[in-house]
């Protein structure tokens, strides 16, 4: 492997620093600085080469994973696979809207309502705990000021973790790119609905205290309720009123995954 103790490596502009950590790491292995039998760096020595936290590491090295590019083996570390010859899943739309968007969400409903109603049953103690902690960082986020996307997704990934399925858990990884953009949107595009914040806290919270006393049906049912209402609130959305990056959204969620990975998300706000 060459230059693996490289400090302080810089990364591009992208939508989030999870995409530019993501991108960095496949094209190192695309190229062959990491070879294929080489281990990954540390996730700390990944964290202070890139200057981020082990957050956005261990999300990188998720996706890294869910791609087949790498694997964990217990006692040897994160090991670079050799590439597959397997066709990979794609999401694809021909256009750049809204329909884009709720494509997306309508095959996260059905994803989201059995994952929840899985982690309610079979939850464990500590996993119920992350649960919790994960909403709770949601409203610190946007008590914060920022908009609570990264905690948003984190949320809906640990209550994926509570089905002890580790599938659910890869399948996320690799829907999390466009469940991250859909709920980009959904925070960001309503100027009608100002209460927005709220309504988001309460559907979170229904679907983590019915995961918390381990009811299967009302966690099915409020994880179906919240994906409901992200798509109702999407839908009535003023489109003409988005903003550039709303737009751009809808214009990545529109794209099949190989663009995806090619293209940063520009026009950040």
């Amino acid at each position: 492997m060459k230059n693996s103790s490289s400090p302080n490596e810089a990364i591009g502009p992208s939508a989030t620093l999870a995409d530019s950590v993501t991108e960095v790491l496949r094209e190192k292995i695309r190229s062959g600085e990491f070879a294929v039998g080489d281990r990954l760096p540390s996730e700390a020595a990944l964290s202070q080469r890139f200057s981020v936290s082990r957050t956005v590491v261990r999300e990188a090295v998720s996706r890294l994973k869910a791609d087949g590019l790498v694997a964990t083996h217990q006692g040897k570390g994160t090991l670079i696979l050799e590439a597959s010859q397997l066709a990979r899943f794609h999401i694809d739309a021909e256009d750049g809207s809204v329909q884009a968007v709720l494509r997306v969400m309508e095959l996260r409903l059905g994803l989201e309502a059995e994952v929840a109603a899985l982690a309610a049953e079979r939850r464990t103690m500590a996993q119920n705990a992350d649960i919790q902690r994960a909403l709770l960082a949601i409203d610190q986020a946007v008590a914060a000021g920022r908009n609570g996307v990264d905690e948003d997704v984190s949320f809906h990934n640990a209550v994926a973790s509570a089905t002890g399925n580790p599938l659910y858990t890869a399948l996320l990884d690799f829907l999390r790119q466009f469940l991250r953009e859909a709920v980009t949107l959904g925070r960001t595009s309503e100027p009608g609905f100002g209460e927005i914040t709220r309504q988001l806290r309460d559907e979170h919270r229904a679907v983590a205290e019915a995961i918390a006393r381990q009811d299967v049906e009302a966690a099915r049912s409020a994880a179906r309720h919240h994906i409901n209402n992200v798509v109702a609130r999407i839908r009535g959305a003023d489109v003409g009123s988005w903003s550039d990056a709303s737009r751009e959204v809808a214009r990545r969620l529109a794209k099949s995954e190989e663009d995806v990975l090619k293209h940063s998300l520009e026009g950040r706000r």
